[in-house]
């Protein structure tokens, strides 16, 4: 029976793209996690005044909106195979995991690594926003043997998941496949197709990429609309 694929956290570069410190920031979790929560949110905003106007106020799309990845991760000491260097407090089990909330100076600045969550063929990539640790079992002489943590891990734009090749990759991420997270383009008032693909230096297949998308109209797509541009069918003209 093979063996059971394991979650890891990985740090990247500040422009999500490669993986760095793959020897110190590389962790592997203890125990999968029973769920993954992904949700999508918009910024949205009602427009100011309406008097006596009947009906409700139009909303207006605010910024990019946010792709959030919500999981829980439990560490247990006494749980460990016996071929694992001992431990007998949890939080040199955890500490690994607080490595990716906790800010390192950049220049003047201090930012939260970029983080990789990566699981089987599921991959998401973005910031850790929170982290919760909670303490649940000891030892008699004071020492923490069991942990949870609540992890959210976000990023500035909305994506959809889409799952990796796992085709000949290693375990656990590394080498060719398609990206686990694919960006999404939200249309602007008046955005064409054509010029959207153009944007991406695909102007010459904006009929396959509207196809893909199910756009009825591409030369007045509707503002708010989020297209994949990464994706196209064979256009047939008639």
């Amino acid at each position: 029976m093979p063996d059971l694929a394991k979650a890891m956290l990985q740090e990247l570069d500040s422009k999500f793209e490669h993986e760095i410190n793959e020897s110190t920031a590389r962790t592997t979790v203890q125990f999968n996690p029973d769920t993954l929560k992904v949700s999508f949110a918009n910024q949205i905003a009602q427009p100011s005044g309406g008097g006596d106007q009947r009906g409700g106020p139009t909303q207006l799309f605010v910024g990019a909106g946010t792709t959030k990845l919500a999981l829980q991760l439990w560490f247990d000491v006494t749980s460990r195979e016996p071929e694992d260097v001992p431990v007998d407090d949890v939080r040199t089990l955890t500490a690994k995991v607080s490595y990716f909330i906790t800010p390192k100076q950049n220049g003047t600045a201090f930012l939260p690594p970029a983080v990789r969550f990566i699981w089987g063929s599921f991959q998401f990539d973005g910031i850790m926003e929170s982290l919760e640790e909670t303490l649940e079992f000891w030892s008699p002489e004071g020492r923490p043997l069991r942990a949870s943590m609540s992890i959210a891990l976000s990023q500035q734009k909305i994506t959809k998941v889409v799952p990796l090749d796992l085709g000949g990759a290693p375990r656990g991420g590394g080498g060719p496949g398609t990206p686990g997270m694919r960006p999404l383009t939200e249309a602007a008032q008046g955005s064409t197709m054509q010029g959207l693909a153009a944007s991406q230096g695909k102007q010459g297949g904006w009929q396959g990429i509207a196809a893909a998308n199910g756009i009825e109209n591409p030369r007045l797509i509707e503002p708010g609309t989020f297209i994949d541009l990464n994706v196209s069918v064979t256009a047939r003209l008639s």
